[in-house]
């Protein structure tokens, strides 16, 4: 690799986000569970509300569970003595493109095609 890279720094970085996005999981754990249909509890406006709130927090849920897969990747890589190629194509990945997204597995060229 020609460039240098920080892999301890980037690798706290990395554990530091996937520590932030674990932290989200449990704090937003009640927003994801079912909507009670009681109608005595709460009314059809206020549960039209309710179930739109645990949709959002899935669809959360979703998109961080994939960050959290990037993430992990991007770990593997860094142990695997792999990190800073393309997953694609194994080129260098930029170290401005790295320090945007530290998990970032693809050059800009592939990316873009």
């Amino acid at each position: 690799m020609t460039k240098i890279i920080d892999l301890k720094k980037i690798k706290k970085q990395l554990e530091a986000q996937r520590k932030e996005l674990l932290k989200r999981v449990d704090l937003t754990e009640d927003d994801r569970k079912p909507v009670e249909l009681d109608q005595a509890q709460i009314g059809r406006l206020s549960r039209m509300d309710a179930i739109q709130v645990q949709e959002m927090a899935l669809e959360q849920e979703r998109r961080r569970e994939i960050e959290l897969k990037k993430i992990g990747a991007a770990l593997l890589r860094i142990k695997d003595d792999e990190y800073g190629y393309c997953t694609h194509c194994g080129e260098d990945i930029s170290p401005k493109r790295l320090e945007f997204d530290p998990a970032a597995p693809l050059c800009v060229d592939c990316v873009a095609s």
